[in-house]
């Protein structure tokens, strides 16, 4: 029988340095990962990379922290050449590189436009082709997107606009690499308690948010934090292998398609 707990495991975490994906890298090495590649964007955000890295071995497990811009094909080809290099094949793989923007259509330049996609898309696509490529047979794969995939709201269409792909490409990818046992899914978020929420609303915005989804009274900020998050990637990457192909939407009844 396949073994599908994370005990003894080696994982990948784009954007695993703070925030979710630091949080993330610390759940699973608590849950008796063996080996953690944690990357992280910029040297602005090393510190933090580091931190987490020094709390995943506090654990048990092994880390590394790998810095790299995402944005090219190349860089993610280097960043799995690198973390098999030091922790070895990863079981598991979990993108939570994102960008967000929240602008009129009519405001967004082309310069914004292909930073976003080059963000949420295209290191998504690439970040996907290489885990097909380098995880073990019986891998996990799991792209973080967005909950406004199910509203019907302007603004944003810059930010779920080049999320949206991620759909396609983790179906896609579900198909291709099901014959391999390795399932594909992505989860997204409600608005998140994070550093990376606040700079693009502003205080009548975070407002609403805060109020905005079915459960928000049981939060601690109203918004979805990002403790609410990890324990569905935990099942997503164990347990939860069966549902393969999907997008879920995680956010307290802030959003549904």
């Amino acid at each position: 029988m396949t073994d599908h707990s994370i005990q003894g495991k080696t994982v990948i975490i784009a954007g695993g340095g703070k925030n979710l994906g630091g949080l993330i890298a610390r759940d699973l090495a608590a849950h008796g990962a063996k080996a953690i590649a944690i990357h992280y964007n910029s040297p602005a955000s090393k510190a933090e990379a580091e931190e987490t890295v020094a709390a995943v071995r506090a654990a048990g497990a092994e880390a590394v922290a790998l810095q790299g811009d995402l944005t090219s094909a190349g860089a993610v080809e280097k960043l799995f050449a690198d973390a098999v290099a030091a922790t070895g094949r990863p079981d598991i793989a979990i993108n939570t590189v994102g960008k967000v923007l929240k602008k009129p259509i009519l405001e967004i330049s082309e310069a914004e436009y292909d930073e976003m996609s080059a963000v949420n898309a295209k290191s998504a696509f690439f970040f996907i082709k290489e885990a097909g490529r380098h995880l073990n047979d019986n891998g996990k794969l799991v792209t973080i997107v967005t909950s406004l995939l199910g509203a019907y709201t302007p603004f944003y269409a810059s930010y779920a606009g080049t999320k949206a792909p991620v759909e396609h490409f983790t179906r896609a990818a579900s198909k291709e690499f099901g014959e391999r046992g390795i399932s594909v899914t992505a989860i997204g978020p409600g608005p998140m308690d994070t550093p990376f929420f606040y700079p693009a609303e502003g205080e009548d915005a975070v407002a609403y948010h805060k109020t905005a989804a079915a459960l928000s009274a049981f939060s601690k900020t109203g918004l979805t934090d990002i403790e609410d998050i990890v324990p569905y990637i935990r099942f997503m990457v164990s347990d939860g292998w069966w549902m393969t192909g999907q997008t879920i939407l995680v956010n307290g009844g802030y959003t549904t398609k």
